[in-house]
């Protein structure tokens, strides 16, 4: 890596050259930790909701429905092509969340991941015509799950933790 480039958070290690592994493990404890939380609280929404909808404080209920779209209902009936999609995305999200060295990414990656692996079990497992099981209503939002929630939270963390990131910009070097 040369001294006048800007280290990022996929940079190289600069006192020894390569990726410190210590804590990349990470963003996978955390997306394991998402993918339970997520399976579990379908399964519960599934064995004790119905299709009418139980409002509880609020804007914040619940009602059983099964998404075969993306965010927001986008592309809905397009379960094949959202499905192979999403495999790519985890993909890359996982080969990016390994190399990060920022443990607040790490933990935002973790999250997106997770997210993102929750509702892909859903559309390979589940077996509800590729839709994936949301549960939770909110007044004039559609109805989500936690894989969603985690998602959202896990984009805010690193676009956060990107602006804020606190390492010292290198000094140019005035020789060159």
């Amino acid at each position: 890596m040369c001294d006048s480039e800007p280290e990022s958070f996929l940079s190289e290690s600069p006192t020894t050259g390569h990726r410190p592994l210590r804590r990349a493990w990470i963003p996978f404890a955390v997306a394991a930790g998402v993918i339970v939380i997520d399976q579990v609280t379908k399964s519960l929404a599934q064995h004790h909701l119905s299709i009418y909808p139980h409002h509880v404080v609020g804007p914040f209920g619940f009602q059983l429905t099964y998404n075969s779209g993306s965010s927001f209902s986008l592309f809905s009936g397009s379960t094949t092509l959202l499905t192979i999609l999403d495999v790519i995305f985890v993909s890359v999200l996982g080969v990016v969340a390994f190399r990060t060295t920022s443990t607040a990414i790490r933990v935002g990656m973790g999250l997106i991941l997770g997210g993102a692996l929750g509702n892909l079990i859903d559309r390979f497992i589940a077996h509800h015509n590729g839709g994936v099981v949301d549960f939770v209503t909110l007044t004039h939002w559609p109805t989500f799950n936690g894989a969603d929630s985690a998602i959202t939270i896990g984009v805010i963390v690193v676009i956060v933790s990107l602006l804020f990131d606190r390492r010292p910009s290198p000094t140019p070097d005035p020789s060159q």
